[in-house]
């Protein structure tokens, strides 16, 4: 059966912390995710706005948000995003280590699109990432994929 090639699938990943940075990156080898990294809120909502060093940017396709972060924490730039008609429709995952109830109520109540415990097992995370991969860009339809 041959057809086109699936299309590279851009995420922003928002996260400060340089192992789980790594631990991304590694997780998405093989996979057709493309990602972005940028380090705080400040920065994520830079490249959102295409401001700064990020005029060139593309929209990405999803973006995977931590929140714990320097600058504006992630529950800040979730309400950016989501308040912003220019920005709403990107599909965002929350990746944190927080698994309180409070975090979980308030980032949906914030219209998060899910809520992702960050495993602690490398192979769990690994996991993770690939039911990401399957999930929101092999199962459902976004609509910036719809562009490819």
């Amino acid at each position: 059966m041959t057809g086109k090639p699936e299309p590279v699938v851009k995420m922003l990943v928002v996260e400060d912390n340089s192992g789980d940075v790594r631990l991304m990156k590694e997780a998405m080898k093989g996979t057709r995710l493309k990602a972005d990294i940028v380090h705080d809120g400040i920065e994520a909502l830079d490249f959102l706005h295409q401001a700064g060093k990020y005029k060139d940017a593309s929209a990405p396709d999803l973006i995977l948000l931590d929140l714990n972060l320097p600058r504006k924490d992630g529950r800040e730039v979730l309400a950016e995003i989501k308040k912003d008609p220019n920005l709403r429709q990107i599909p965002v995952i929350v990746l944190t280590i927080s698994g309180d109830v409070n975090d979980i109520r308030r980032c949906y109540n914030l219209h998060a699109n899910c809520y992702i415990t960050k495993p602690l097992d490398f192979d769990e995370f690994l996991k993770t990432v690939k039911s990401i991969e399957n999930f929101w860009f092999k199962t459902v339809q976004l609509p910036y994929l719809s562009r490819n």
